[in-house]
């Protein structure tokens, strides 16, 4: 499989031919490791022009939340972390660090889950996912990654750094691994997104028997995620990957239009 992989990303570039329409998915190897501080903008053109990855208009810049945390300061050191009475008695109960059980605590809005030593929660970003998206992995030993404050703002930033450099109307979504709680395995999504819409909207058109569609609302920023993920890979070192070929129009849409409303689920 990794032999396979990297043939994908350095020969084929990950081409899927969608009908009439060809995807292109490049990953951007030899990515140097990122220091707090570091403007995103400025390192992956850098890596891009030493490359021969070329950036056309429209392209869509894939980029690992990881490498984002880490240049907006956004980790934490456990030994600089008290626990609370909580956070000791929920990590004795399930042999988990209560320092890291206090982090996910204090990016927590929502409690929604803590059964058999998992921690499911609404994060201050509203997103609902395991440990409110405090991890640790890919960083340090002794240190855990949360996510940046703003995603839809930090994609916005990285977006116009890029397109200052290039010259070319640009897409960046910043995307992170989701697991989803009907189904094994785990995907990426988009947690932040700048430059396109995150979602097709189907609802009102006809299918090919006529038939209207009346909830059909796809979230493409997620499958753009989830597609890029495939040449990224976990262990790989490639934090990001270029799009090239999807057919959007640009918009000021942000990934917090994919965070359903309270009202309309089903299962608060």
């Amino acid at each position: 499989m990794g032999d396979y992989r990297r043939v994908w990303i350095h020969e084929r570039q990950g081409t899927v031919n969608l009908g009439t329409q060809a995807l292109s998915i490049i990953g951007v190897p030899d990515f140097p490791e990122v220091a707090g501080g570091d403007c995103l903008g400025t390192l992956i053109t850098s890596v891009l022009r030493s490359s021969t990855i070329s950036v056309s208009h429209n392209d869509i810049f894939v980029i690992a939340q990881k490498i984002v945390s880490k240049a907006e300061r956004r980790i934490v050191h456990l030994d600089k972390v008290r626990p609370s009475a909580m956070a000791r008695a929920w990590g004795n109960a399930h042999d988990k660090d209560p320092r890291l059980i206090e982090i996910v605590l204090s990016q927590t809005r929502r409690i929604v889950r803590m059964e058999r030593g998992n921690l499911i929660v609404e994060n201050l970003q509203g997103f609902v996912c395991a440990n409110a998206g405090v991890d640790s992995s890919n960083v340090s030993k002794g240190t855990v990654s949360l996510l940046p404050k703003d995603c839809d703002q930090s994609a916005s930033r990285i977006r116009e750094e890029l397109e200052q450099e290039f010259g070319v109307a640009l897409s960046v979504i910043i995307a992170d691994t989701f697991g989803r709680p009907w189904r094994r395995g785990l995907v990426d999504v988009a947690l932040g997104v700048s430059g396109l819409a995150p979602l097709l909207d189907y609802r009102g058109k006809q299918d090919s028997f006529g038939n209207v569609l009346k909830a059909t609302l796809i979230a493409v920023a997620d499958e753009l995620a989830s597609a890029a993920e495939l040449v990224m890979g976990k262990t790989e070192g490639i934090p990001i990957a270029l799009i090239r070929g999807f057919g959007y129009d640009v918009s000021s849409g942000c990934a917090q239009e994919m965070i359903r409303p309270a009202e309309e689920d089903l299962f608060r």
